[in-house]
């Protein structure tokens, strides 16, 4: 029979716990923001070099001109450039309106919550077994399955 935990060994063993629930909150953070800057860095790198290219080939669209009038409206890039500040504003906007609206019309109070919530509502997609071979050693190991696949069928059918 074991002998009963003191109460300080009690109490070491909930830190133990709760530091090591911290570490895992902590780890999944910063791998969100480390996801998070790679995928800005690439989306803003993306569209410079994009916008940089355009550049290059048209420069007359990207000529600064005070005012626009009929005879010289818009320059190409200016207008490209409101284009996508408003498209980015409003699809931010409504996305974060829709995912708003969702969680308060589910009624939950964190992440957990919800992942059950909508598991609730959403289907189990049923997973098929693969009903043939998925690994093959070379292109030949491949062919020559497909070949006895086909003469299997070629028998069947006959």
């Amino acid at each position: 029979m074991a002998a009963p935990m003191r109460q300080d060994d009690q109490m070491a063993a909930d830190e133990r716990k709760l530091s090591f629930k911290e570490s895992k909150k902590i780890e999944k953070l910063k791998g969100g923001i480390f996801l998070a800057s790679i995928t800005g860095i690439a989306i803003l790198s993306g569209f410079g070099m994009t916008l940089a290219i355009v550049k290059k080939k048209e420069p007359s669209m990207f000529v600064k001109r005070p005012l626009s009038t009929k005879d010289l409206p818009e320059s190409g890039g200016s207008l490209a450039m409101r284009a996508l500040a408003w498209g980015t504003l409003y699809s931010v906007t409504g996305f974060s309106l829709f995912c708003y609206a969702t969680w308060k019309l589910l009624g939950v109070h964190n992440l957990k919550e919800f992942n059950e919530k909508i598991q609730s509502f959403v289907p189990k997609v049923q997973k098929k077994e693969p009903q043939g071979r998925s690994e093959f050693k070379n292109i030949r190991d491949l062919f020559e399955y497909i070949i006895e696949e086909d003469e299997m069928k070629k028998k069947r059918g006959t």
